[in-house]
């Protein structure tokens, strides 16, 4: 089953908030810590697994995007240029250009994945080809797919893929759908988790609006055997969140988090801020030319505590987030699931 004594699994979370110190403080706490390897260039995801071997020897999983990649957009960008051109003028930014993003760089990910080894591949937006799968699997590694439907559930089940994320509606980030529209993969978390429990014989895992061990014990009752929490890891010491992120984060009273393609150009859910409100969905470019592109704005707003022009990705439950260090909350976690 699952290479980890506890029931829990650190969301993979790139752009900053996932770091080595995080995942190996989650490893050491005897759950399954997880890096963000999408953004990375295979160099950079030996450095951080290299980093975070080096303050750990618990189980690690590495985790890639394996569809949904775009090199090119039909739309014009024109629109877009000229709104972020007016936001980069109030961040003393130099007018946007249009990014060149290459080819999907998934491959040459997945041969760093074949030679670093860690004990878990987890991989979200689609699935691997089975040739790909079979490198995988006979490296030894633990395969986690994700599924944002039941019936995407089924297809990486037949993959024959280890386990599945089950990533109910509720989930903070981006949607990992693949198959069907992602208006119509909004299941919730519970719900979601009984269907592919259901409906596979593979071990599934819930994702979405976790926050506390009550929230563990419900989605072990659904069926999971393990649950995987990123929102609640966002304001640990160890975790990468900006200080404005952080500000953001702590100042949320309610549940006010909305799905937006605004930041990526893949459906993220997040807290509402001003640039959701600005950005007309016409004029969204692609995955990753949206989130290349709107980079700039992003790091010079988290320097300039600005949190109206961040993605501020957090799942539904974001305002019961605690802070504290990583051991600590995987110890609260599991009191609370024992209580």
């Amino acid at each position: 089953m699952l290479p980890m004594k506890l029931p829990i699994i650190q969301a993979p979370m790139g752009g900053g908030p996932g770091t080595p110190q995080l995942a190996a403080a989650v490893a050491n706490a005897g759950a399954l810590g997880s890096l963000a390897g999408a953004y990375l260039t295979p160099d950079g995801i030996a450095k951080e697994f290299k980093e975070t071997r080096a303050l750990t020897t618990g189980p690690l999983n590495i985790n890639l995007f394996a569809g949904g990649y775009h090199a090119t957009t039909e739309r014009d960008p024109a629109p877009m240029l000229a709104l972020l051109a007016e936001v980069h003028a109030k961040l003393e930014l130099p007018p946007p250009t249009l990014p060149n993003v290459g080819p999907d760089p998934f491959e040459s990910q997945v041969e760093t994945v074949l030679r670093l080894r860690p004990e878990v591949f987890s991989f979200t937006f689609g699935l691997p080809s089975a040739d790909t799968l079979r490198e995988v699997r006979n490296a030894g590694i633990f395969i986690i797919g994700t599924a944002t439907t039941e019936d995407e559930g089924a297809m990486l089940a037949a993959a024959d893929v280890d386990a599945i994320v089950a990533q109910g509606a509720e989930a903070g980030a981006h949607r990992g759908t693949f198959l069907d529209a992602f208006e119509d993969a909004m299941v919730p978390t519970l719900e979601l988790t009984r269907q592919i429990v259901q409906r596979t014989n593979v071990p599934v895992i819930a994702s979405g609006g976790i926050m506390t061990g009550a929230d563990i014990a419900d989605a072990l009752r659904a069926g999971a055997v393990a649950v995987q929490l990123g929102t609640a890891f966002l304001t640990c010491p160890e975790a990468g969140t900006s200080e404005a992120y952080k500000s953001a984060l702590a100042n949320k009273s309610g549940d006010d988090t909305t799905i937006t393609h605004a930041f990526s150009g893949r459906p993220a859910r997040g807290i509402r801020n001003r640039f959701m409100e600005l950005v007309d969905a016409e004029h969204i470019l692609p995955f990753p030319i949206q989130n290349s592109l709107t980079r700039p704005m992003r790091s010079a707003a988290a320097k300039a505590m600005k949190p109206e022009y961040l993605s501020l990705y957090a799942g539904m439950g974001v305002s019961r987030i605690r802070t504290m260090t990583a051991a600590e909350l995987i110890e609260t976690l599991m009191r609370e699931l024992a209580s």
